[in-house]
């Protein structure tokens, strides 16, 4: 195997110092302009590139961003928002060659994996998602010295950084529009209760139905996967009055349903009509298309990722409010059937 060139062989060809070599690999002053061009120029004809983790242990740095996550990974796979969130965090890190640290845990070991994180300095700051009811995370990435960004409303943060993008006016469009095409048993399927944005999503369908003088007693538990989409459907088509329309929590869900209402022979729209949420990719081709709201989980991504490069710098960043969710009507949405 052929000798890989080290910072030793640079030192000699360039006929300096290793610490000459890493303060011209660091931008630090105290060379003369005909020694640091001796340097590049070693470095250049022996094809060496330094050690991402030598580098930031110079610097005090991990060069990486943490993620922890806490579902099943399973889960994690079939959910349409972290594949794209995790891709707008890579747009910002790969353009300085910095990495991103996933875990994914349980509530278990949650606590274990932040303190982990933190002792063996693995990453240099944290993005927390799926903020729950009495969520414990703000204040222990504080206690175990980890820079952080909060996922959404600034009242959850704690005072940590906040970046947010409210779904509320897409659920309250979606209802309004449902509404004046003559819909009135509008079910909604939600997320898991104990999360704070499944929470809000119900509260917005809620209160847009209760603004028009509409019931909200069509409510069923769907936890963001395409099986408790699927169940909450056939519950919901087996009623003696079911519902005419039905809003869910994100789009695996009304996917689901959407397959379930077609195999019972339910059609779409023209008997029901379903709503989702996230935009996936797929959502347009759907039969037919389904409608959705625009989240735009890449850009918060990159949002997130740069907020958390200022809370690392400069040791806190302001809150970030992003554009809201934007409903998409199609063709899963009609007007309400008649009697």
């Amino acid at each position: 195997m052929a000798h890989r060139p080290t910072i030793a062989d640079v030192a000699r060809r360039a006929g300096v110092s290793r610490s000459a070599v890493s303060f011209v690999l660091n931008d630090r002053p105290g060379l003369s302009a005909e020694t640091t061009a001796r340097i590049r120029a070693a470095i250049d004809e022996l094809g060496w590139r330094p050690s991402r983790p030598a580098q930031a242990l110079s610097r005090g740095k991990a060069g990486a961003l943490g993620l922890v996550v806490t579902r099943e990974p399973g889960l994690l796979g079939a959910d349409p928002f972290f594949p794209a969130f995790i891709a707008g965090i890579e747009s910002v890190l790969s353009e300085r060659g910095d990495g991103l640290v996933l875990h994914v845990t349980d509530l278990g070991r949650e606590q274990a994996v932040y303190e982990r994180l933190a002792a063996d300095r693995r990453v240099d700051g944290v993005f927390v998602t799926d903020l729950r009811v009495g969520d414990p995370r703000p204040a222990l990435v504080r206690a175990v010295g980890l820079p952080a960004v909060v996922l959404g409303r600034p009242e959850w943060a704690e005072g940590l950084c906040a970046v947010e993008l409210d779904d509320l006016p897409a659920f309250e469009t979606a209802v309004g529009h449902l509404a004046a095409l003559g819909h009135s048993r509008i079910a909604h399927v939600e997320g898991p209760t104990e999360f704070r944005h499944a929470q809000r999503r119900r509260r917005a369908w809620q209160d847009a139905m209760s603004a028009r003088g509409l019931a909200t007693d069509l409510v069923l538990p769907g936890g963001f996967t395409a099986q408790g989409g699927a169940t909450a459907t056939r519950e919901l088509l087996a009623l003696p009055e079911p519902p005419t329309a039905i809003v869910f929590a994100n789009d695996l869900a009304a996917t689901a349903g959407l397959a379930v209402a077609q195999e019972l022979g339910v059609s779409v729209p023209g008997d029901l009509s379903v709503v989702g949420y996230d935009d996936t990719p797929l959502a347009r081709f759907t039969h037919p298309p389904l409608s959705s709201a625009r989240a735009n989980a890449e850009g918060w991504g990159i949002a997130a990722a740069r907020a958390l490069d200022l809370v690392v710098k400069d040791g806190s960043a302001p809150d970030v409010v992003l554009p809201p969710a934007e409903f998409l009507p199609r063709g899963s949405v009609g007007p309400a059937p008649t009697a």
